[in-house]
């Protein structure tokens, strides 16, 4: 297929892509760590969800003596904008196994005054260490095979509310989720694509964060438009995911109140369930 032997002739590696690059952290002090958000991961000016929890995840990564997320819930307060940010970082608890952390992103207004983004708390441990015991009901997502799936460049003009980060990554979506796009919604809170970053770089804890917060909201296709907003987002890293594409799907059982839940689980290529979360997002009513 073309495009995947386009993306196999420039794969990019973990630790060497546009992905690392711009979650790369400047230690400041200990602890601290400046950054300059990326504008290649936003999505309609302000930045991508997913692409800030990576940038909080590295920085804990560094700070706490583990080097994994093994849970990660996150807060966002006020939209984050391109452009320098710090965050500040503090291990609450250390132990042999589990190690606990919290992080906040700040940036600031025209007055030079540093303005909270994010603020998160977070638990950290060794994939690698986990015993390899799975006992579960849960099921890979079924839909078609990337070649049958279609992404934005299938369009015949941009999707309406595109942006930036469509660039960085790779987006197959299981046609039966893209009514929204030619304009006939499902009404279904249902969003499953193969998902990848566009350079070929593998997946990797971190990436993770990303993986669950870069789909289309499943608000489309219940028949809403604009940004969906995230309130909240909680993260379990279950697994490190094998080489290959990962397999996402995102489901909504409840909007009520100009709010809607978005449970995610992402699959890798051995199916194996990988990542899971939840998060609570605004939704524009009318």
């Amino acid at each position: 297929m073309p495009e995947a032997a386009s993306v196999q002739a420039t794969r990019a590696t973990i630790g060497d892509s546009e992905f690392d690059r711009d979650t790369a952290l400047v230690a400041r002090a200990p602890g601290v760590y400046d950054i300059d958000l990326s504008a290649g991961w936003t999505i309609i000016n302000a930045v991508n969800g997913g692409y800030l929890l990576a940038v909080l995840g590295r920085a804990l990564a560094d700070a706490l003596p583990h080097a994994d997320p093994f849970t990660i819930s996150a807060h966002y307060l006020t939209a984050s904008q391109p452009g320098p940010a710090v965050i500040r970082t503090e291990v609450v608890r250390t132990g042999r196994t589990l190690s606990t952390g919290q992080a906040s992103l700040f940036q600031y207004d025209e007055q030079g005054r540093e303005v909270e983004r994010i603020r998160v708390l977070a638990s950290y441990g060794d994939l690698d260490a986990l015993p390899d015991d799975v006992r579960t009901t849960a099921q890979p997502p079924a839909f078609p095979p990337m070649d049958q799936c279609f992404g934005p460049q299938d369009g015949p003009a941009p999707v309406d509310g595109s942006s930036a980060i469509t660039d960085r990554l790779m987006i197959k979506l299981d046609p039966a989720t893209i009514g929204w796009a030619v304009g006939a919604p499902s009404g279904k809170g249902e969003m499953r694509a193969w998902f990848g970053l566009a350079d070929g770089r593998d997946a990797d804890p971190l990436s993770l964060l990303l993986a669950v917060d870069a789909l289309p909201p499943t608000a489309f296709e219940l028949g809403l438009k604009g940004w969906v907003p995230t309130v909240e987002l909680t993260v379990h890293v279950r697994s490190r995911p094998a080489p290959g594409p990962l397999r996402v799907s995102i489901t909504t059982r409840n909007l009520a109140g100009g709010f809607l839940e978005e449970d995610a689980e992402v699959w890798d290529s051995n199916d194996r369930l990988v990542a899971q979360s939840r998060q609570l997002a605004r939704v524009r009513l009318g």
